[in-house]
Parts: C-alpha cells; sequence; structure tokens
C-alpha cells in the first residue's frame, strides 16, 4: 500500500484501519485546525467502477443521514492518482468492538448503547436506507462536550436504499450478526435483517460474546 501524505487540504497523519475495500486515515483539517478521518477507496480497486460507484453511494448516504448517530462525511474528492475519498467525524475512542475486547458491559450501560445504536438504525430506516452490517467494530466512539461520550453508526459501504434491494447478487454481512437471508445469494435482506442483526449485537453487549 502507497502511503499517501495529503488528501486535497487535508494532511494525514497515520492509518487507523483497512480493509478489503478501503483503508481510513486519521488527517488533520488546516483551516479548521481540527482531526478528521478520511476513508480512501484501495488501490487495487480505482479502475472497478462498479466498487467506485458503491464508494461514493456509501459517502452519500452517510451524507444524507444528517444525525449525530450516524458517522458525519463533510467532504470528498480524489487523490493525484484517482482514488476516490471522503472526509468524516474522527472516533478519537475507537470503536465498541474495541470497548468490547474486556468483556461485556454493565448492564445500565449495554441498555443505553443499544438504545442509542437502535435509534441510529431507525434514522437510517426513516431514510429508506438498509445498513446490512451490523457489528460492533461499525460503531463509532467519539468525547462529547461534558466529558461524554458518542456513538456513531458507521461503514455503509454494503448499505442500500429500500428501492435498490432487489438488484442485490452477492451475499452481504458478517458471520454472527447477519441473518439468515443475508448469507443466501438470492436473498432480498431488508430492515428486518436489521433488527436481525440489532438483536445480535444487544447480545454481545449483554453477554460479550458475539451471537
Amino acid at each position: 500500500m502507497e502511503y499517501p501524505t495529503a488528501a486535497g487540504r487535508y494532511r494525514i497523519d497515520r492509518l487507523l484501519g483497512s480493509g478489503g475495500f478501503a483503508s481510513v486515515w486519521l488527517a488533520h483539517d488546516p483551516e479548521l485546525d481540527s482531526p478528521v478521518a478520511i476513508k480512501i477507496l484501495g488501490e487495487h480497486w480505482t479502475l472497478r467502477t462498479d466498487v467506485r460507484d458503491r464508494f461514493v453511494q456509501e459517502a452519500r448516504l452517510l451524507r444524507r443521514a444528517d444525525s449525530h448517530r450516524v458517522v458525519q462525511v463533510f467532504d470528498i474528492g480524489e487523490l493525484p492518482d484517482g482514488r476516490p475519498y471522503f472526509v468524516m467525524t474522527y472516533a478519537d475512542r475507537g470503536t465498541l468492538s474495541e470497548r468490547l475486547a474486556d468483556g461485556p458491559l454493565p448492564l445500565n450501560e449495554a441498555l443505553r448503547t443499544a438504545r442509542e445504536i437502535i435509534r441510529g438504525v431507525q434514522e437510517l430506516h426513516d431514510l429508506g436506507v438498509v445498513h446490512r452490517d451490523l457489528k460492533p467494530s461499525n460503531v463509532l466512539l467519539r468525547s462529547s462536550s461534558g466529558g461524554g461520550e458518542r456513538l456513531m453508526i458507521s461503514d455503509l459501504g454494503i448499505a442500500r436504499t429500500e428501492d435498490r434491494l432487489s438488484s442485490l447478487t452477492l451475499p452481504a454481512g458478517s458471520p454472527g450478526y447477519m441473518a439468515p437471508e443475508q448469507g443466501q445469494i438470492d436473498g432480498a435482506p431488508d430492515r428486518r435483517s436489521d433488527v436481525y442483526g440489532l438483536g445480535a449485537l444487544t447480545y454481545h453487549l449483554l453477554t460479550g460474546e458475539p451471537g
């Protein structure tokens, strides 16, 4: 992987994580003097129009949500090598997956966390968006005013608007959290699949183990 040093006006500091399709970097916005996260499409997907379209669609879906319970997208652009990127909220307290590495959350905290995630998913559903990959690593944590903490649902890379569900051709989701129909190529996951994922995620919050 070639490490970028800048994306538009943003200075890239270090890698936060990477997956099969993209990497996420900690960067600095010099105009607003604040940290941001930048998601960049993987080098080997640059020429795949379908993957590029999915990547840009993720940014658009996140932008449409306009909710503090869903990660915010502020900007979108393209690197000199042609890879698209988008700029989003930096989660300075990591992921829910990292939080659960030490075991289950206390009951009150687990229920409060589940309630916030459910509300965030409801906001996506109100927009006609089905997430399809709800799991602890896709729930980000960031500091809020007064020493509190805010959670944000992230990674809509395999999300779909409900009017496009019939076009799905590949299984999507993560073992332990995905509904049975998501494992079928001809399956048609809808918002009920997210309800299944929420149940599995809540189980993990309470027991410390994936469903």
